[in-house]
């Protein structure tokens, strides 16, 4: 009947996803076993893509995946500070240090420089044609491998040991990594907005455009960036018990009786197997 009347737009593809269960048991409202949002924002105030992050990553998109919160405390601890984190504030706190929080002059550039401008100027291409086909879990990958350049970059070239003998060396590594970072917030947009909105006053960016990701000239010579703050926390240890701390008696009699139950069918089945 739509196709009939013409003027409306039908669907051409309708992904789907396999089931996403919670710490090994599947998710059920009834029982309460769930992350409700407005507790997780209780909990973790702040942290909204932390969360979205972390369902990316282990998006059910070809089998069934668990969400676990000690996966949780992992990827933001290890990924979302230890390698996108930490690559910014390096870059920015580095330039705070030697040149006053301004965007440095770019130099000659050595055969590893145009390496590394190479790999990142392919980035939109990678991430939109998984976007495309509706790959969110690996077009975040793309984005975070941007991260990833950019820590093995300054990891490689030192640009603080470099500072005390060849400063305009040191201008072209920062340069770079600045321009580096300002991918990032675009890149990161649609999976992190919180994050990106944060990063881009950071580097005082007024505007910017999806259009413009992948380029080496983002932010022009003599840009003035405010001052570096952390973009992501370390998250000290948690568990799905907090979960339960909303829990009423009938819930804890509910899942008291279904872990009897499963309890009960893995003897069970083991007995059988022996």
């Amino acid at each position: 009947m739509l196709k009939a009347e013409g003027s409306y737009i039908l669907p051409d593809n309708v992904p789907s996803n396999e089931f996403l269960n919670l710490e090994g048991d599947k998710i059920s409202t009834s029982r309460n076993w769930a992350v409700w949002l407005h507790e997780y924002l209780a909990d973790f105030p702040g942290k909204q893509d932390v969360l979205r992050y972390v369902l990316t990553a282990n998006a059910p998109e070809t089998k069934d995946n668990d969400f676990t919160w000690k996966d949780f405390q992992a990827r933001n601890n290890n990924e979302l500070v230890a390698v996108y984190g930490n690559f910014v504030n390096r870059a920015m706190v580095l330039t705070q240090k030697y040149f006053d929080g301004r965007v440095p002059a770019q130099g000659s550039l050595t055969d590893y420089d145009k390496e590394t401008l190479k790999e990142f100027a392919d980035v939109k291409a990678e991430v939109e044609k998984l976007l495309d086909v509706f790959k969110f879990r690996d077009a975040q990958k793309e984005a975070m491998n941007l991260a990833r350049i950019g820590n093995k970059y300054l990891a490689d070239t030192e640009p603080w040991k470099l500072a005390k003998t060849d400063m305009e060396r040191v201008g072209t590594i920062l340069n770079i990594s600045l321009q580096l970072v300002a991918n990032l917030a675009i890149a990161f947009d649609p999976f992190l907005p919180f994050s990106s909105e944060k990063l881009r006053k950071m580097l005082n960016m007024d505007t910017f455009e999806w259009s413009e990701l992948g380029k080496d000239n983002l932010l022009p010579v003599g840009h003035q960036l405010n001052k570096p703050e952390l973009l992501f926390e370390k998250i000290e240890a948690v568990s799905y018990t907090h979960l339960r701390a909303h829990e009423t008696r009938h819930d804890l009699v509910c899942r008291l009786l279904l872990e009897k139950k499963n309890n009960l069918n893995y003897i069970t089945e083991h007995t059988r197997q022996a």
